[in-house]
């Protein structure tokens, strides 16, 4: 089965090309042209799409072929843009970086020829002129398969400057789509992490998502861009299943065979609740877990920390994704009333999946202010950043999968968890190959990490569960067995 869906991938050579400026700038210039555009990005980035959500309407999904396997990685596109005119697809560092010592795994270059798509390579021409002709050659030869198909030149400073780079790439073979003017303070700002998510200055992201969307009406051919994208040919693969699949939320799913070993909520027993925690302070959640959960039987409902004093009613489990909590610390911690049920509701043995700020989050305390106390552990800020993608085994059964499951994730943090001598079995153990930065370690390094305390599943590990859906059905089978 294939099916056509036009789409474009934003590239660059390196990190800090103008990528998420662009992609984002593209994605709201076309919706605002009426077209209905399905946002992606590739890579495990939670931020970026949040920017791509506000500027589509539309959640914005990942693409990772390490985390979900190359062999999903159509399917969840043709999921996400289904319905859809124009798919647009931000790459992740530079073109052909991806995961450390694993070839092409999970780069931009290996998801866009995964996706037959087109190639629109973001060029920063501030400080070259005819070099970009052999820069922008070598990209687009250097893997035959990779179809380069087009190059935006972003910081160019004049127009003498774009004439001088348009005629140096005249005989490169590949067309200039666009060429964007320096402009200051047009860039999303950025802090320890990254890029500021939309939830903690949308107003300001509002404005900078239609600056950047007048800014590549100015500077782009879309009509161009818009060919090209529809000159992609069709994809191959059909709906995502596994058995568990979104795109059968809304029907009784069969439990997956795969890991995991608890079926998905009974039919007729009701819904058991699920609660999400959302908000400023947590803000990383892959749009799969929710449909995922709902699929497997669940009603979810999301709650703010920073906001909500108690957890919505009836709930029955709890999942704490990644986010800021460190940012936010103060109002966390004086949101009394809600760490105190949070710590009641994980006494009774009730599943809690908690992810890096949620693992903060069941600490004692955060940079010395009283979090929830579930975990016999203090967390504080560092200056070491830990970066990488992660092999994981379980070590204990608990809410996510049985002990010995295997699994594919990422870590994203500058803070460290600090556990007392009581600290309970460790949630996974870890093999550190590969890195998003080229810094990881060598195939023999392992550690342990996290925590499993009764009900409780808490650690560093981001896993995006559409790799693995046994564990959103286990997770909502332990839920429903105690609802």
């Amino acid at each position: 089965m294939s099916v056509n869906v036009p789409r474009l991938v934003i590239a660059a050579p390196s990190s800090g090309s103008g990528k998420t400026t662009v992609a984002t700038g593209l994605m709201r210039a076309f919706a605002d042209a009426g077209l209905r555009v399905s946002p992606h990005k590739v890579g495990p980035d939670y931020i970026d799409p949040g920017y791509h959500a506000l500027a589509t309407g539309r959640p914005g999904r990942n693409l990772d072929a390490y985390m979900c396997g190359p062999e999903r990685i159509a399917p969840l596109f043709l999921h996400g843009a289904a319905g859809c005119d124009l798919a647009v697809l931000e790459g992740v560092m530079g073109l052909y970086d991806g995961a450390s010592g694993q070839g092409e795994l999970a780069s931009t270059a290996h998801v866009a020829k995964l996706l037959k798509a087109p190639v629109v390579l973001v060029v920063d021409a501030s400080s070259q002129s005819r070099s970009v002709a052999a820069l922008v050659h070598g990209f687009a030869a250097w893997d035959p398969e990779v179809r380069v198909a087009g190059v935006i030149l972003n910081k160019v400073g004049s127009d003498r400057h774009e004439a001088l780079l348009r005629e140096a790439l005249t005989e490169s073979g590949v067309p200039v789509l666009g060429a964007l003017r320096r402009v200051a303070g047009l860039n999303t700002p950025s802090r320890h992490l990254g890029l500021i998510p939309v939830a903690e200055r949308r107003a300001e992201a509002v404005s900078a998502v239609a600056a950047q969307a007048a800014q590549v009406r100015e500077g782009c051919d879309l009509e161009g861009l818009l060919a090209l994208a529809r000159s992609a040919p069709p994809v191959p693969g059909g709906a995502w299943s596994d058995g568990c699949g979104p795109s059968v939320a809304d029907r009784a799913v069969p439990p997956p065979a795969t890991a995991g070993g608890a079926p998905s909520a009974p039919a007729g027993r009701g819904r058991p609740v699920i609660a999400i925690a959302g908000g400023a302070a947590f803000t990383f959640s892959y749009a799969e877990h929710a449909e995922l959960l709902t699929a497997a039987g669940a009603e979810v409902v999301t709650f703010d920390p920073l906001r909500d004093e108690s957890l919505p009613p009836g709930t029955a489990a709890l999942v704490i994704g990644g986010g800021f909590p460190e940012v936010h610390v103060a109002d966390l911690s004086a949101n009394v009333p809600l760490r105190k049920e949070v710590a009641a509701l994980a006494a009774t043995g009730a599943p809690v999946v908690a992810e890096c700020a949620g693992l903060l989050y069941l600490c004692r305390t955060l940079d010395g202010k009283e979090m929830c106390g579930v975990l016999p552990a203090d967390a504080r800020m560092s200056e070491r950043l830990t970066l990488g993608y992660r092999e994981a085994v379980a070590l204990a059964d608990n809410s996510l999968a049985v002990a010995g499951t295997r699994v594919r994730g990422h870590e994203f943090h500058r803070t460290v968890v600090e556990p007392s001598a009581a600290a309970d079995t460790p949630a996974w153990g870890f093999t550190l190959p590969h890195s998003l930065n080229g810094m990881g370690g060598t195939p023999t390094t392992r550690r342990v990490e996290g925590f499993t305390l009764a009900g409780v599943h808490a650690s560093y590990l981001h896993t995006h569960w559409a790799g693995a859906p046994a564990m959103a059905h286990r997770l909502v089978a332990q839920a429903a067995a105690r609802a």
